[in-house]
């Protein structure tokens, strides 16, 4: 059954594969093919393929298994299968006679036969014969494939017989074909199928092939098959024929001519090598190996067919022909980038057209070659050509090969060079032309398109030679150049019109009717005509100028960093030696001190924090302890400050303890080691032995928040830092307190002060007791402007060059000191050196005893702002006017400067002020003594100065103001109040251009006598235990929000003509200066919208309440009518008497005017003004307004009819320096709450949030609905867009961003320019961050509604008070879905926005708290009439918080974040020009003052207050 189900096995056949063979002399000296055709057949693969076989052998090698010691070869056997789909087994033997390679005769064998009998043998026997592969075989048979022939012997069933057809090597055809007939005879005895193979028929001879074709043709059934081994050409074809004529159950064998047979296998091979070449052209790189790209397509079937087909060796030889081109082709193309390279480095080394034009370029060879920039541009390599080394693979080196340079297209490249130097040239002279001939022509202005001038240009010859875009360019320009010179022109204009802007308001924009009047005094000027085509930049600058008179600042200065302020500072930072004043010790024993300083070390504002604590527990910087009293000098500072060294050890601030405060262990940690290089620096320099041992005291701020949790870690970390540094540590008492900071910490930190203090006595040097060393006798103010033609130190000379020129105090950064003697003694004299719009601030508010006005003869503007200056100084102030120019012939060779000089001096004699010029070709006046007669002046008019400022500021204390001057150590008199409020971190006001320690009055000899209580009494102090008030003194947390006035007192019944003496006695006798808080209360008969505004509290009353801070008894408040009442005496008499009168006054005294009453000059100037715009009254009704008119808006404007209108509602803008921002809204509330109380009595509900209308121009874009400005392509509106790119691109890490109000001029022009232009660029407008940042603020405050709805805002309030945090979280999120899609949108861009912001709170201090803070109210548009509102604000504002730090979650489905961003507590004072952020949007100007903010408040519904 199992022999049955076996396949038969397919039938077997061997074929004899004979032919011409033996010797040289029979055979020729080639054979006839039958090898190679064997080898073709039976392995037919070109790497098998081998096209030599020799018959020649040794004895060893025909004695070989291979060969056997027979003259025939086995090749082995071939499994074909039929047309028919039957297979079979082909064995094939080649006949051959082998010859010996010693004898050259036939190899003697067992069959002794000739070859043509051996050919025929029907029967082969050979034991453990081995298949025949290639001669390279023999004798290494063990390193080929081994297969014997079948049990040793074959039954041959077919032969084939070779008939060589080419042209024969020493062998006739003749011969071949009678031994082949011979042969064949032989052969057909045998009666075995035959067939001839004519072979090499790709060398064939065509009579060769007729005659054997001829000869098959008389043979029956003899098939001749013309065959090509060397192509593979009908090989198997004359195989299968013979198969076939063996089988007769097969077909009749199909015989294909030659050429048909040759063109199909060649069809294959072009085929397969087409293949074969577009998967080598994959290959890119051309330093790939034939190894590893075989490798990789060894697999691919297009590879296998084109190797079977023509081999390796020729699909190798065809990878390295690819791989050259690819190599061919990266030369060419460095060849390429270096000649496109060449022109460039050309125009470097050799740019010059007059030193190549004439030379050579083998010339110009060796030039470059010693051009110093040669190798960077060039790389001369040591073997050449370059092309042939490794510099091709060198991609990055970009240098061009010096052997290139030899090349043709090198030398053609210069010569091009050379030629476009030459048009270029001949270009730029042309371009020049053109540019001088639109120089000349007259009527182009700024701002002229290019169109208009077009057509007057179009015959020049220079315009026809360049290209319209030169033409355009040069145009371009000229138009620049035109258009700066005209801006530089329409600023100095502004200038010198001061008089026109320095009446402007501080807190308001100016009004229609005031810009009107500006643009008709300007538009007559051809400056402001010339800018007629750039209106809108005309308008910039105005509004840009008017908000620098508004707030000016040396950041805002219009003269950038030639600012005055900033020249002055470097300069004497540079030139000025910091005298050390010794005190650092004032006392003779520890027994005596009675002034600490101390150095407060943080990080995050909380250094600022613990000295504003201990500062609101003192009072006028003393502080009680332990029964006595001690003067305190805090030096706060951050610990992340750079120059911390520095601020610890000044020359003027030597400490006597370091309070070092944290409340994290980040902070605990930073502390520490500055506290490590504090005294590695101080032992390592030993710049003094108190500094080697400086206290440190380690002090732990209360956690309020996470007081159960983080405390106790604190507590401990701390007290390990401070046994390794052996210092004290202060823990947060056992108890609740609301502040960082507690009285006890604060007493027993300064208690070890005091300890350490008497314990390194021994090792400190004493010094004498020397107390106010740096009092100044005179204080003079030396005003220039920014800009002018001249240097800063020519008109400090004659101070610096002095020897007895030294520092200010510290902090005084533009101030010096002069020791001279005037008169009979030597006098400190304090110079404090300002421009002219930092002097405005301390004109009015500070005292000063003389001004030295200089100005630049040369520069009308600066004549203009000395004028606008000038007019407002009080005419009891000395002032010395200096002209600045060259030389003195200037006053004759240039009729300007000889005008604005005669001006100068004009003035001075109108007013009896001094008049000197400074020459800088000059050394006179480089010496002190050019200023000696006008120190001698001020120190005779010293006392009466002082009395008329003690006595104006006793008639106008309406508010507090910064001052120039430094205080005494103890005797200031400035109170500095502290809201109690945790989230107070409002800093020093935005600038002070003299510095933070300042005083207003000095202090009076006998002041140590006597002191204040709590209520404004006076006491002695020796009479006063020394411990019973320390409770008093230093419980003042929290503070009242506005200082309670003084009441006067009792016995001032009446205004006599000694009041002001009174008072100024008064005011001498108490230390503190109270009075200088209370404002004077307005008379009987004036309006109440006068300017003398009484102080109201800032929160709303009950009805019943007084009109006072706090309820006072009655007759105090009746005490302040009486004094209302006998103001109202003077200032009426001096109405009736009439302008003259007020010169002269009872006890020959008089109230102080200014200077532009004294001037014709100055005052004719004014008028002229006036004139302009009021041409309809008489000069007589302009001076009969200044006589009647007393209603101005603030003291200044009293006596100044020609810049204060009668309605103080209209075009009536103040000075900038005179009136704050928090003065006049104070005072817009008392009216506005004086006029509920008299109107409107019955109504007990006072409306406190009515926002103004913030813009005074109509837009068709700013309070419009949000839906109105986006579509579905762009959801976001452009303004909020444009806004957003700026401040991420320009001010992401400004400080305070958001919080820091920019400048309003700025915000509103920001608006106006977008509502002219949507494509306007920020960029382009040079506004700061903090304007577009009000600006975006002030989008959203103008929409109808706010972005996050009213509908919401009761749900988010519920969902904060859930407790979980991740269901609160998601109860938001769903919340915040409810949104429109447009306020979606929006909503959600804004946050991520102010997400980017909060990370940046390393450097910008603003967290996502204090984001929240800034932006709640604008979002959520609170209703502040709503009292219940006001108990839910901060939890609206943590909403706010919550939506910015967990942005990621709400809008991108990003995890909750865990932990909140550390708190960025507030920057140095030094640095900061921070506000607190309102309550409500009121688009209020900087700087904003706690107590603004209290005002908005309802009144207090339980009555406590």
């Amino acid at each position: 059954m199992m022999a049955k189900n076996k396949e038969p096995r397919p039938p077997s056949y061997a074929v004899s594969v004979v032919g011409l063979s033996g010797t040289e002399k029979d055979k020729g000296n080639c054979g006839v093919g039958k090898s190679c055709l064997c080898n073709r057949f039976v392995r037919s693969k070109a790497d098998e393929y081998y096209p030599e076989h020799t018959s020649v052998l040794s004895t060893i090698d025909f004695g070989g298994r291979v060969v056997n010691n027979d003259h025939f070869l086995y090749w082995g056997d071939v499994t074909q299968s039929g047309e028919d789909g039957i297979e079979c087994r082909i064995h094939v033997i080649e006949q051959t006679e082998f010859i010996d390679d010693q004898t050259f005769l036939p190899h003697r064998s067992t069959n002794l036969q000739p070859y043509i009998k051996r050919a025929a043998a029907s029967k082969l026997q050979s034991a453990e014969k081995l298949m025949y592969i290639c001669t390279d075989q023999l004798g290494l048979e063990q390193d080929f494939e081994q297969k014997q022939m079948p049990e040793g012997k074959l039954s041959i069933d077919g032969f084939l017989l070779c008939i060589d057809v080419s042209q024969g090597c020493n062998r006739k055809f003749d011969d071949q074909l009678k031994f082949v007939n011979n042969l064949y005879i032989q052969l057909s005895k045998s009666k075995k199928p035959i067939i001839i193979a004519a072979t090499k028929c790709d060398e064939c001879v065509d009579h060769y092939l007729r005659e054997v074709q001829a000869f098959a043709s008389n043979k029956k059934n003899l098939l001749v098959v013309e065959t090509s081994a060397r192509f593979n050409v009908n090989v198997e074809t004359c195989f299968t024929a013979l198969v076939q004529m063996m089988d007769k159950t097969r077909g009749k064998p199909k015989i294909i001519p030659y050429l048909d047979a040759y063109k199909t296998q060649r069809q294959l091979v072009v085929t397969a090598t087409d293949k074969f070449e577009k998967l080598v052209q994959t290959v890119r790189d051309y330093h790939a190996t034939w190894k590893t790209v075989s490798n990789k397509l060894k697999n691919h079937p297009d590879y296998e067919e084109y190797i079977n087909l023509e081999g390796t060796k020729k699909a190798k030889n065809t990878f390295s022909k690819h791989i050259e081109q690819l190599k061919q082709e990266h030369i060419r193309k460095r060849k390429e980038e270096y000649i496109n390279a060449l022109p460039r480095a050309l125009n470097t080394l050799l740019s010059n057209l007059d030193e190549i034009e004439r030379l050579s370029w083998s010339e110009a060879l060796k030039l470059m070659e010693k051009r110093p920039d040669f190798q960077s541009c060039f790389v001369v390599l040591e073997k050449t050509p370059w092309d042939e080394t490794d510099h091709i693979d060198k991609v990055n080196d970009r240098r061009i090969p010096f052997d290139l340079l030899t090349t043709l297209e090198a030398e053609k490249v210069y010569q091009n060079h050379v030629q476009h130097l030459i048009s270029e040239k001949r270009r730029v002279e042309m371009k020049e032309k053109f540019k001088k001939t639109l120089e000349k022509i007259q009527f182009i202005s700024p701002g002229q398109p290019w169109e208009e001038v077009l057509c007057f240009v179009v015959e020049d010859e220079a315009f026809k030679y360049i290209t319209d875009a030169d033409s355009k360019e040069v145009y371009g320009r000229h138009q620049r150049e035109i258009v700066e010179k005209a801006k530089e022109e329409f600023q100095e204009m502004l200038f010198e019109h001061s008089e026109l802007f320095y009446d402007l308001d501080l807190n308001a924009t100016p009004s229609s009717d005031k810009m009107s009047e500006i643009h008709a005094v300007l538009s007559e000027e051809p400056r402001y005509k010339a800018l007629q085509k750039l209106a809108p930049d005309r308008e910039s600058l105005l509004l840009k100028h008017i908000g620098f008179v508004y707030h000016p600042t040396k950041e805002t200065c219009l003269s950038g960093q030639n600012c005055t302020d900033i020249k002055v500072e470097q300069l004497l930072a540079n030139s000025l030696l910091q005298l050390d004043h010794g005190r650092s010790n004032l006392y003779h024993d520890s027994a005596n001190i009675d002034k600490v300083n101390l150095f407060i070390l943080g990080k995050d504002g909380l250094a600022q924090e613990l000295a504003n604590e201990i500062r609101t527990q003192s009072t006028d910087d003393e502080y009680a302890l332990d029964g006595k009293i001690y003067e305190l000098d805090l030096r706060p500072v951050d610990a992340k400050s750079p120059y911390l060294l520095t601020q610890l050890w000044t020359s003027t601030f030597k400490p006597h303890g370091c309070f070092c405060v944290f409340n994290s262990i980040e902070s605990l940690n930073f502390i520490g080691e500055c506290i490590a290089k504090i005294r590695a620096e101080a032992s390592q320099i030993r710049r003094d032995k108190y500094m080697a041992n400086l206290p440190f005291t380690l002090m732990l701020a209360n956690q309020r928040d996470s007081i159960s949790k983080n405390l106790p870690i604190l507590r401990h970390q701390g007290q390990q830092l401070a046994n390794k540094l052996q210092c004290p540590f202060v823990d947060v008492p056992a108890g609740t307190y609301p502040r960082k900071f507690n009285e006890t910490q604060i007493k027993q930190a300064l208690r070890g002060v005091l300890e350490a203090v008497k314990h390194n006595f021994d090792v400190v040097s004493p010094v004498p007791t020397i107390k106010d060393l740096s009092e100044a006798d005179l204080r003079i103010v030396m005003c220039a402007m920014c800009g002018d033609p001249f240097s800063v130190d020519l008109i400090l000379s004659p101070f610096l060059d002095s020897h007895s020129c030294s520092a200010a105090q510290a902090g005084q950064n533009n101030s010096l000191m002069l020791d001279k003697i005037i008169g009979e003694k030597r006098r400190r004299i304090q110079i404090t050196i300002l421009s002219y719009h930092s002097s405005i601030g301390v004109r009015k508010d500070e005292l000063v005893h003389g001004y030295i006005l200089v100005y630049s003869a040369k520069r009308k503007a600066s004549m203009g702002m000395l004028r606008a200056f000038l007019s407002e100084v009080q005419d009891t102030i000395p002032v010395q006017l200096v002209a600045v120019t060259d030389s003195q012939a200037d006053f004759f060779e240039n009729e300007a400067i000889k005008e604005l000089m005669t001006e100068g001096e004009h003035i001075a004699t109108e007013i009896t002020a001094k008049f000197t010029a400074l020459y800088s070709l000059s050394q006179y006046h480089r010496q002190t003594e050019v200023f000696t007669l006008f120190f001698s002046d001020v120190l005779e008019k010293k006392n009466m100065i002082e009395s008329s400022y003690m006595s104006d500021s006793t008639r106008e204390a309406t508010h507090t103001s910064e001052d120039v001057f430094p205080r005494s150590p103890r005797g200031s008199s400035l109170d500095y109040n502290y809201p109690d409020s945790e989230d107070d971190t409002e800093g020093p006001p935005p600038y002070s251009p003299i510095g933070d320690d300042v005083r207003l009055l000095p202090a009076p000899s006998d002041r140590s006598k006597y002191r204040l209580d709590l209520e404004g009494n006076e006491y002695p102090i020796h009479s006063t235990p020394l411990n019973c008030h320390d409770h008093e003194r230093n419980h003042k947390v929290p503070p009242p929000i506005k200082p309670k006035p003084l009441v006067p007192r009792t016995n001032v019944k009446k205004l006599d003509p000694n009041l002001l003496k009174t008072i100024e006695a008064g005011i001498g006798k108490n230390p503190r200066k109270q009075p200088s808080r209370a404002p004077a209360a307005p008379p009987e008969d004036i309006d109440q919208s006068d300017n003398y505004a009484e102080p109201i509290d800032t929160i709303c009353k009950h009805k019943g309440f007084a009109d006072d801070i706090y309820a006072v008894p009655d007759d105090s408040q009746n005490r302040i009518t009486k004094v209302r009442n006998s103001i109202v005496i003077n200032t009426q008499g001096e109405e009736e008497n009439g302008f003259s009168d007020r010169m002269s006054k009872s006890h020959g005294e008089r109230r102080p005017s200014k200077y532009k009453y004294k001037s014709k000059t100055l005052f004719s100037k004014a008028k002229s003004y006036y004139r302009r715009t009021h041409s309809d009254a008489s000069d007589d009704e302009a001076f009969t307004t200044s006589k009647t008119k007393r209603k101005g808006r603030h003291r200044g404007s009293e006596e100044d009819p020609l810049l204060s209108p009668v309605e103080t509602w209209k075009g009536g803008i103040d000075n900038p320096a005179i009136t704050s921002d928090q003065e006049l809204d104070d005072k817009k509330m008392k009216k506005k709450t004086h006029k509920v109380k008299e109107d409107k009595k019955p109504k007990k509900k006072t409306k406190t949030f009515n926002p103004p209308i913030r813009r005074n121009w109509e837009s068709n874009y700013f309070g419009m609905p949000l839906q109105d400005l986006v579509t579905p392509e762009k959801p976001i509106p452009l303004f909020v867009e444009k806004c957003v790119q700026f401040i991420e691109d320009t001010g992401l890490c400004t400080e305070g961003l958001y919080r820091v109000s920019g400048n309003k001029t700025d915000q509103d022009n920001i608006q106006k320019q977008f509502d002219q232009d949507h494509n306007i660029s920020l960029e382009s407008m040079g506004v700061t961050v903090n304007a577009v940042a009000g600006a975006l603020k002030a989008f959203f405050a103008d929409l109808p509604d706010p972005l996050i709805p009213y509908s919401l805002h009761q749900e988010l309030l519920e969902t904060s008070k859930i407790v979980d945090k991740t269901e609160r979280l998601h109860e938001l999120k769903e919340i915040v879905k409810k949104f429109h899609p447009v306020n979606y949108d929006v909503f959600k861009y804004v946050i991520t926005h102010l997400n980017r912001v909060s990370q940046q709170y390393k450097t910008n201090f603003m967290t996502a708290d204090n984001l929240s803070i800034c932006f709640w109210p604008t979002l959520m548009r609170p209703d502040f009439e709503n009292r219940e509102f006001l108990s839910t604000t901060k939890i609206h504002q943590s909403v706010i918080e919550t939506f910015i730090h967990q942005c990621q979650f709400f809008f991108y489905n990003g995890e909750i974040v865990e932990a909140p961003n550390p708190v960025a507590c507030q920057p140095p004072p030094s640095n900061a020009v921070q506000m607190v952020e309102p309550m409500v949007p009121l688009q209020l100007p900087p700087p904003l003052q706690p107590q603004l903010i209290q005002s908005q408040l309802p009144a207090d519904p339980l009555g406590i207050i």
